[in-house]
């Protein structure tokens, strides 16, 4: 069987809304992979049954799978990461609880405060060095224990971390926060939706990352290129508040086997090759750094996110990414300065090399028109 490699992926109709156009490079994000031959097949031929009122048999392995990649004892199939995420916190807290996590983080930022419209939760925030909270920040952060204070409850971390660039968070800084808040009677999370670019940058095992959180997130829509889905993992006993948390959340899925062959073929065959991802993020990020009015640090870029900045001579981040657009390279604009570019399986060595060359020619076609207009 084969990869689902650049060169695997299938052929969509030019007439598809958005669809990009064929000589396009979109590095927009990893969740744009669509499944290769090998794996839509494996789709076509899964066995299923209604996993709400059932068992579905190719659910039932994936979640047993995903959770002895983890080292835990089960795993809960679900349509999104946003939804793992949210259903952890309710499983950890109750209303009038306080999560604690990292100021940049996916829980805080992209989740529409789903802890607080959902589970009635509020969050404290810590900017992170490198986007990683250190334990000197929270030796201090439980709140009392009265009438006044919300509970302290749980600490989320993010790995890898999103609007971080991708950064890898440094292993002995997690094992020493997870004990210190188990020490305190904390529960821990880890949004783990790029988990396993994290252990091929790291070469720790998953089961090494999850073995410090009670709870992990994982998702398979990402870098691991699978068309939907995301698991939660933690032990056999939190199965059934997970369930009615998904069921609440409008989670359930019937046939979702179909979903979760593709996530068994992404677990079996697209793990190891995420470092190819690492290698073309680090390719366009060598160019990037080399060219006038960007900015990127090539050291930072560990995994397949590269965020750079753009000099005001040469426009708004979304000028930016509007010229490249042009050129041939999508992007998004992440900040009123910032560009982020996502490198995934669709993405070749030559298609990384042609996406630098193209940023750095957009950059020098700005600057010269800019200077021009002055």
């Amino acid at each position: 069987m084969r990869n689902c490699s650049a060169d695997a992926a299938p052929k969509s109709p030019s007439n598809i809304r958005n669809q990009p156009a064929r000589n396009m490079i979109d590095l927009r994000s990893d969740t744009l992979t669509r499944p290769c031959p090998d794996m839509l097949e494996a789709m076509i031929k899964a066995e299923v049954n209604d996993d709400v009122i059932d068992v579905d048999p190719t659910v039932a392995k994936l979640q047993e799978t995903i959770a002895g990649m983890l080292g835990k004892e089960a795993a809960m199939y679900m349509p999104s990461g946003t939804m793992t995420n949210q259903v952890a916190v309710r499983l950890h807290c109750r209303p009038g609880d306080e999560l604690i996590c990292e100021a940049g983080c996916h829980i805080y930022n992209y989740e529409q405060g789903g802890f607080a419209q959902l589970s009635n939760v509020v969050a404290r925030t810590f900017k992170g060095e490198n986007s990683a909270i250190q334990l000197d920040q929270l030796r201090n952060a439980i709140q009392p224990d009265n009438e006044h204070a919300v509970r302290t409850r749980l600490i989320c971390l993010e790995n890898t971390h999103n609007k971080g660039g991708g950064v890898v968070l440094p292993y002995d800084g997690v094992v020493e926060i997870c004990q210190w808040a188990h020490e305190q009677g904390l529960v821990t999370h880890l949004d783990g939706a790029r988990l396993f670019n994290a252990v091929v940058a790291s070469k720790i095992p998953a089961s090494d990352w999850a073995q410090h959180f009670d709870t992990v997130s994982v998702c398979f829509s990402k870098g691991l290129g699978a068309p939907v889905g995301s698991a939660l993992v933690g032990n056999a006993d939190m199965i059934h508040e997970m369930r009615r948390h998904r069921k609440l959340f409008g989670g359930g899925m019937r046939q979702s086997g179909f979903l979760g062959a593709a996530a068994l073929y992404a677990l079996e065959h697209n793990i190891q090759r995420l470092d190819i991802d690492h290698i073309n993020a680090k390719r366009i990020a060598q160019t990037i750094s080399q060219t006038d009015g960007l900015h990127l640090d090539v050291d930072r870029v560990e995994t397949n996110i590269l965020i750079f900045r753009v000099d005001p001579q040469l426009g708004t981040s979304a000028e930016f990414c509007a010229a490249a657009k042009q050129a041939g390279v999508w992007m998004f604009p992440f900040s009123h300065e910032d560009v982020r570019a996502v490198t995934h399986l669709h993405i070749s060595e030559s298609e990384a090399d042609r996406a630098g060359q193209i940023i750095a020619e957009v950059a020098d076609q700005l600057r010269s028109s800019k200077s021009a207009s002055v």
